[in-house]
């Protein structure tokens, strides 16, 4: 057999298997054509019922729930706390906008303000609740919910989740607000542990990054310090 014919031949082969394949796929088609109408009918339905969820029931929802919000705001910055966290009788406070309205954004954010008011109780532990139904897409107020949450759990004397958490909010979205006022606070925590080596570490590294931070500025008297208990 020559090449020619030999080539003309592996085309042939390469033709019937493709209407072998084609064949078969059809023949599926033909044989489970409800199941599969059924199943794109599913996920076409799946898609409507979600986009009316969010469209009729979640945004009005969450309209409503700031609406709701607003005394319970106004409080909260004339520093009516009680009111700001119960009601007035007529608003709703936060801690039922946080209950009624769990599953939308403005519910979200009441957990925040809750965890900022029970901190300002000094009712640590609802503190620490709070902050953790509390989830934020804004980088900055997320890693200030994980940074309260470790002065919280610094006010109860637990040093070493207080550094669980302030470890991460110093390392979550880096920045020249956040980062170095966790890490100084990381620090502060390692003195009162006697980790001087650790402290130093936290005060290095703001010196170097973050110069021009407000933490940056008096940095040097913090590494002095750990230096004059490492004696170095």
């Amino acid at each position: 057999m020559s090449k020619e014919e030999k080539s003309i031949k592996k085309t042939e082969e390469k033709i019937e298997a493709v209407e072998t394949v084609l064949n078969r796929t059809e023949l599926f088609f033909e044989e489970n054509y409800k199941m599969i109408l059924s199943i794109v009918g599913g996920i076409a339905l799946a898609i409507v019922l979600v986009f009316a969820y969010y469209r009729f029931v979640k945004e009005p929802k969450n309209r409503e729930a700031q609406a709701a919000m607003f005394m319970a705001q106004r409080y909260f910055e004339a520093d009516s706390l009680t009111k700001a966290l119960n009601g007035d009788g007529v608003n709703m406070g936060f801690l039922a906008i946080a209950d009624e309205y769990s599953s939308t954004d403005a519910g979200n954010l009441a957990n925040y303000y809750l965890g900022v008011i029970y901190m300002q109780k000094g009712q640590f532990d609802n503190a620490i609740e709070s902050f953790g139904k509390f989830d934020s897409d804004d980088l900055i107020v997320s890693t200030m919910a994980l940074g309260l949450t470790g002065d919280a759990y610094l006010e109860k004397n637990d040093q070493e989740n207080a550094l669980k958490y302030y470890k991460e909010a110093a390392s979550k979205n880096k920045n020249t607000f956040t980062t170095p006022m966790y890490l100084m606070r990381t620090g502060l925590v390692y003195e009162m542990q006697n980790k001087w080596e650790d402290a130093l570490k936290q005060y290095e590294t703001i010196k170097k990054e973050y110069t021009r931070s407000a933490e940056g500025q008096d940095i040097d008297k913090y590494i002095s310090r750990a230096n004059a208990k490492l004696n170095k």
